[in-house]
């Protein structure tokens, strides 16, 4: 139920302050660990795929966690639930930066991810309850500036605190926030009623998670063991399919769902849905791609990375702000086409890269991308929203979280697997050329240091080739993501519009 909408702004401006803290902590951890994965391995003596259960152990443990979000939230009560999350990430956080071992990070890190799987959903019910429907636009371009900016800003943080402290401290910089933000919500984020007439079904919640884990296993594993060559990766795929079958079967023959169908049931929310899931490719895949384009093929360092790619979060506060003023007075549609065109531009600038691009280049095509997603997000967390009712807006936030995550996850894979593959192909096309019967061999159109006639020559040449190769398949990584955002554009307009005065669900529900 709504909570507070009729409070001052100052008392609506603390609980937004409270519920950010948290949110920033929590998206902020899912990439500042990445850059200092390398340090990990050496610490721990651990080969890749080892250390790369650091990431998977948090991932699949949040995406379990968030679908029940909204039954915990409504069991125990919003705030109680808020305190206990935020208390065990804390404290999580320092366990995993005290940990001596590869198998107790990769244990706290999965009860991090437990943790932190109700922080996201609950912070947005949060903020979407405590501002009048006519203020959502604010309330969630607030919130959005949090989701979208703490993946951006992960990467030059992790880099700063990895390359002048050490590894740990991306694990214990969530110390005083954690501390902060539990005072915080204790101190102004209101209780809701407790709610025990809604049995948890356990059937659905376990044929869920078993088709979440083991979907996020297949995507987490599938580059590394050659995808369907592998038995493992059959059987997760296997394992995936049938658990998702049985819990569409259970659903569609129990009394109470683990999740309520009838959010399937409102438009808006559920090509919401749709769209969240292509912004999730988008907005971390650019951000996982960016990085090993910049250090493997143009030898900038990590730091030098993450200054580089910060103005992408300048590029998103700026239409976040701007948005928040605009979503009242502009038909959200427009706005979120608008943005899907920005990001289309940006990804066509960054599909004309080359080897002797400059930094502000780099640059104005983040800035780019960073403005289009700010004025996608906003607008599509409040329209996907608008015409729910309140009661079922925590279970809402919570799919419409997993579905961002998974999005991510699948489109990360596919552009890695794409990218190894693509490398290959374009290797063996630049190799056919490299021949003494080649005109463009003869001198002076070569260097001598690529003679291949020397061992040290023949090495520096196919050293350049797969160079030129990994540009080839990046720009192709890079196509690939405009053309799936172009194709998303006309399912903008089978959102409905959103009535942006509060004149009751059903009204905004029959709005066109």
């Amino acid at each position: 139920m709504p909570i507070d909408q009729e409070g001052n702004g100052l008392n609506r401006g603390f609980i937004t302050f409270a519920v950010m803290l948290a949110t920033v902590m929590q998206v902020l951890d899912t990439t500042i660990v990445n850059v200092a994965l390398p340090h990990m391995q050496g610490a721990f003596s651990a080969t890749q795929d080892q250390v790369a259960w650091i990431l998977t152990s948090y991932l699949v443990a949040a995406a379990v966690m968030t679908p029940p979000t909204g039954w915990l939230a409504a069991r125990l009560g919003r705030k109680r639930l808020f305190l206990i999350s935020v208390t065990m990430f804390t404290i999580m956080s320092m366990l995993c930066g005290m940990a001596g071992t590869l198998e107790e990070i990769v244990i706290f890190r999965l009860l991090q991810g437990v943790a932190g799987a109700a922080l996201v959903p609950l912070s947005q019910a949060v903020l979407l309850d405590s501002y009048p429907r006519e203020r959502h636009g604010t309330a969630m371009a607030l919130w959005g500036i949090g989701i979208m900016v703490g993946p951006i800003l992960g990467p030059t943080l992790g880099g700063y605190l990895t390359e002048f402290y050490s590894w740990r401290w991306v694990f214990y910089i969530n110390l005083p926030v954690g501390i902060l933000a539990f005072f915080s919500i204790l101190a102004v984020v209101p209780e809701t009623p407790q709610r025990r007439d809604r049995p948890f079904d356990i059937s659905g919640f376990v044929f869920l998670s078993l088709g979440i884990i083991f979907l996020q296993l297949m995507l987490d594993r599938g580059q590394h063991n050659d995808w369907f060559s592998s038995p493992e990766i059959v059987i997760e795929t296997c394992i995936m399919g049938l658990a998702f079958y049985l819990y569409l079967v259970h659903s569609a023959t129990t009394r109470h769902p683990f999740l309520d169908p009838g959010l399937l049931q409102d438009r808006n929310f559920t090509m919401g849905l749709v769209l969240i899931f292509v912004v999730g490719i988008i907005l971390l895949a650019t951000i996982a791609i960016l990085p090993p384009y910049l250090q493997s093929l143009m030898d900038y360092p990590v730091f030098t990375i993450g200054l580089i790619l910060a103005p992408r979060g300048v590029g998103t506060m700026i239409s976040m702000f701007m948005v928040g003023r605009l979503v009242n007075r502009v038909d959200t549609r427009l706005l979120i086409f608008t943005g899907f065109i920005l990001t289309t531009v940006s990804l066509w600038m960054m599909a004309q890269f080359n080897l002797q691009i400059s930094e502000s280049a780099i640059i104005w095509s983040g800035v780019v991308q960073g403005l289009g997603l700010g004025l996608i997000f906003v607008p599509l967390s409040t329209i996907a929203f608008s015409t729910l009712a309140p009661t079922l807006r925590t279970e809402a936030a919570g799919i419409f979280s997993l579905v961002r995550n998974i999005g991510s996850s699948i489109g990360i894979s596919v552009i890695f697997t794409l990218f190894s593959h693509n490398l290959q192909v374009n290797h063996a096309r630049l190799a056919q050329h490299v021949s003494p019967y080649n005109p463009l061999y003869q001198a002076p159109f070569l260097p001598d240091a690529w003679n291949i006639h020397t061992p040290p020559g023949l090495m520096a040449l196919n050293a350049e080739v797969t160079r030129q190769a990994a540009q080839i398949a990046y720009l192709d990584d890079f196509r690939l993501m405009m053309f799936i955002t172009l194709f998303t554009l006309p399912l903008v307009f089978l959102l409905r519009r959103s009535d942006s005065h509060p004149t009751g669900v059903a009204t905004a529900a029959t709005t066109d």
